[in-house]
């Protein structure tokens, strides 16, 4: 938000919360609503019998409401972000964007509530006459030292946990990486000097965490805007006083000569480069002021090559980023009905991450980021999107909430429950994350073949705003620029436009495609005018002569259309067949379903071959792929003539000794995804429901797709094109900018195309 980028950047924030449906978050019902039965248990007069056993037991709220896994963000506005007081209304977007990290890391649902009052008193007592609905409050962008009585009170008053994340998140992710800083430099916690930099209310939880996790009292000075803060000095508050320290020091300067430790939540720029010359020997610097740090980390390795540094940003390693903590903490805490967050369970939240740390990074985590971290001075807090997060820190505090007896509800096997804790999240959303990073790390260059098109000018707008590489744009120059203007573009001079009018690659073009196409009916004239015209034709010229990576198109002509002008450039891959592949995500699961846009009766080896590209495509999305050859037949009944294709395209799988998945075929779709009625077939070899469908023929196939997405609900990706000799992918016509984005990420990423 305070980096203001450009122009564009504010316009394009704004559509990404005003397309779809304006905000971030929705409410929807977890239990069937279709029919007259179905109303009567959800209400009158079927919810009389839970409010009667409520009434009879509270704690039967966990068994019959969404209590126990709904948290309330809480703000009255009074310091959002870097802004400030912009007051209760202009906080909601930061309390949804809270909400939705809650349920994208953690599965917490989450309602945000703005409360329009900066009256510390009348703020307690609304939000504590809340505690029936919630069972958990996250306090958010409150201004100290109001914030510090607000959460005080209520954490007295309540009998659910409370937590300031902007105090404890930030404290805890900042000890986490503490500890193994420490860990590295040879350090005990018991000996190390800190100077802390800032005494708002994040500096002084980080300052009162470290102390609990090691650190002595006297070996910390805290210094304020006047200086350090000492016994006895005017105009400190009861919250700054608890840790003055008697000190010599005058100034931030003089109190860092021989500190091992400098931990900032202050200003930009605030400490020099001369300051941290006068530290100790290889020391920690942990400058977390956003969105400029106290010092960048260039400028304290110039003076401190031994320095070990982090920062709140994400563009240099060791992000010290709350989302590493928040989600986690609540999810843990409501698990076992916990009465409070106390500070055992921060301490072991803290704990838990700096050895996830330790410990050897996750191929996924690796891939996203495009490097293969390991611990060390650059790796010493996890990477926000390391899966294993879920399990080790809300495992962690759900058991020092049992040890500290703050838990009303403990957890009896908790082998069992780490299992709970890994298949809560869709792997999906972890996967496209991951996808998205690991475009980041290898940029590449897509050609975005509609650029005279709003939604795919606003897609490669995103894409380049973004970092994940360098769009090329096809359309006429002049229009082109006027759009790129229109959205708010400072430099739309700087921007590749390709046009066929105007380019000098098309004497090669033409040379390249009379070659490939006169032997098909084509005459060198038509060559030329494909060229000039077509838009679809000049975009896979670019790419198949390496002036691109990958394309994107599909918005201005059919699929079939766009996929056979397409083809008059680029070939499939030696020895594939081109298909296409749907992508459903659905809450707790996603399913693959192919060919959905190609072959219109693949043959058995056709459909084996799908089988086997589909089920990489799944595993690179992060799923153990269990594939279903679909059919209306279940193990040949009812008989048909068109069965043949799918037994023989198991057979081939089965001949395969390469093959490393489970299949099995042919099936219904009741066969395939119902538990139930995979009972009444105990002979089959999927272990549990298919999560890749692979269809017997296009009809069949592309009428599920678009059905499914009309009518399904639920997120669809896709089509996405395999097997192409040079990454092409076509959107459907009704594609929005979203659409295109992920479609070419997932192409410059590699994981489709």
């Amino acid at each position: 938000m305070a980096d203001e980028k450009s122009a564009f950047t504010t316009r394009e924030a704004l559509f990404y919360h005003e397309t779809i449906r304006p905000g971030k978050i929705e409410i929807i019902a977890s239990k069937p609503m279709a029919s007259q039965r179905d109303l009567s248990l959800a209400y009158s007069p079927g919810v009389a019998a839970p409010v009667e056993a409520i009434a009879a037991n509270p704690a039967d709220a966990a068994r019959y409401t969404a209590r126990s896994n709904l948290v309330a963000v809480i703000s009255n506005g009074t310091a959002i972000l870097g802004l400030g007081n912009l007051g209760a209304l202009a906080s909601k977007p930061v309390m949804e964007g809270k909400a939705v990290l809650f349920k994208r890391f953690a599965d917490v649902d989450s309602i945000d509530i703005e409360l329009d009052t900066e009256d510390p008193d009348k703020f307690i007592e609304a939000v504590a006459l809340m505690e029936p609905s919630f069972g958990g409050i996250n306090l958010e962008d409150i201004a100290a030292p109001e914030c510090f009585i607000i959460e005080q009170a209520l954490r007295e008053r309540m009998n659910i946990p409370v937590m300031h994340d902007d105090q404890h998140g930030t404290a805890i992710i900042a000890a986490a990486g503490l500890i193994n800083a420490c860990h590295l430099t040879g350090r005990k916690l018991k000996d190390v000097k800190m100077v802390v930099n800032g005494a708002g209310a994040s500096a002084l939880a980080c300052t009162a965490l470290i102390k609990a996790i090691g650190v002595p009292h006297e070996n910390v000075i805290v210094c304020d805007r006047t200086g350090p803060i000492t016994p006895g000095r005017d105009n400190v508050d009861q919250w700054k006083s608890a840790h003055a320290v008697p000190t010599k020091a005058t100034s931030l300067e003089e109190a860092l000569v021989g500190a091992d430790i400098f931990l900032g939540l202050s200003a930009a720029g605030a400490l020099k480069p001369e300051w941290v010359a006068k530290m100790a020997d290889r020391p920690i610097i942990f400058a977390m002021a956003n969105p400029v740090p106290e010092i960048m980390p260039e400028d304290a390795k110039a003076v401190r090559p031994d320095a070990i540094i982090a920062t709140g940003r994400s563009d240099y390693p060791n992000q010290v980023n709350n989302v590493l903590g928040f989600p986690f903490i609540f999810r843990g805490a409501l698990d076992v009905r916990a009465t409070a967050i106390n500070e055992e369970m921060k301490i072991a939240a803290a704990h838990a991450i700096a050895e996830l740390a330790r410990e050897r990074v996750p191929d996924e985590v690796a891939a996203a980021y495009g490097v293969s971290h390991q611990f060390g001075e650059e790796y010493i807090i996890p990477a926000p999107f390391d899966p294993r997060l879920m399990e080790v820190v809300s495992s962690a505090v759900a058991q020092a909430a049992m040890d500290s007896g703050v838990a009303e509800a403990p957890i009896e096997d908790f082998g069992a429950y780490r299992l709970a804790l890994k298949a809560r999240l869709n792997p999906t959303t972890a996967a496209l994350t991951n996808i998205y990073e690991q475009a980041k790390a290898n940029p590449k260059r897509v050609v975005f073949a509609e650029a005279e098109e709003d939604v795919a000018l606003r897609a490669a707008i995103q894409f380049r705003d973004f970092g994940y590489g360098e769009p090329i744009l096809v359309g006429r120059t002049e229009k082109v620029l006027e759009k790129l203007r229109e959205l708010g573009v400072d430099d739309p001079d700087d921007w590749i436009i390709e046009n066929s009018a105007l380019s000098d690659k098309v004497p090669a073009m033409n040379d390249y495609l009379y070659k490939r196409l006169q032997r098909r009916g084509y005459t060198q004239r038509d060559v030329q005018r494909m060229v000039n015209q077509e838009r679809n034709v000049f975009a896979a010229l670019l790419v198949a002569l390496d002036h691109g990576d990958a394309m994107i198109t599909g918005l201005t002509r059919t699929y079939a259309q766009t996929a056979r002008e397409v083809a008059r450039v680029i070939d499939p891959k030696p020895g594939a067949t081109p298909f296409g592949i749907h992508m459903m995500i659905g809450k707790n699961q996603t399913t693959f379903l192919a060919d959905t846009t190609i072959n219109e009766r693949p043959s058995a080896a056709e459909l084996a071959h799908i089988a086997k590209e589909t089920a990489a495509v799944a595993r690179r999305m992060g799923h153990e792929p269990r594939v279903a050859f679909m059919s209306y037949s279940t193990f040949g009944n009812p008989s048909g003539q068109w069965l043949g294709n799918l037994r023989d395209a198991v057979a081939l799988l089965d001949a395969d000794d390469a093959v490393d998945f489970e299949y099995e075929g042919e099936m219904a779709p009741d066969a395939a995804l119902n538990r139930k009625v995979m009972e009444l077939y105990p002979f089959s070899r999927l272990s549990g429901p298919a999560n890749v469908l692979i269809m017997p023929g296009l009809q069949s196939a592309n009428l599920s797709a678009k059905l499914l997405r009309e009518l399904g609900g639920e997120t669809m990706v896709g089509p996405m094109m395999i097997g192409s000799e040079k990454p092409v992918q076509i959107a459907p016509m009704t594609a929005i900018a979203p659409d295109l984005l992920t479609l070419a990420v997932l192409a410059s990423a590699g994981i489709v195309g």
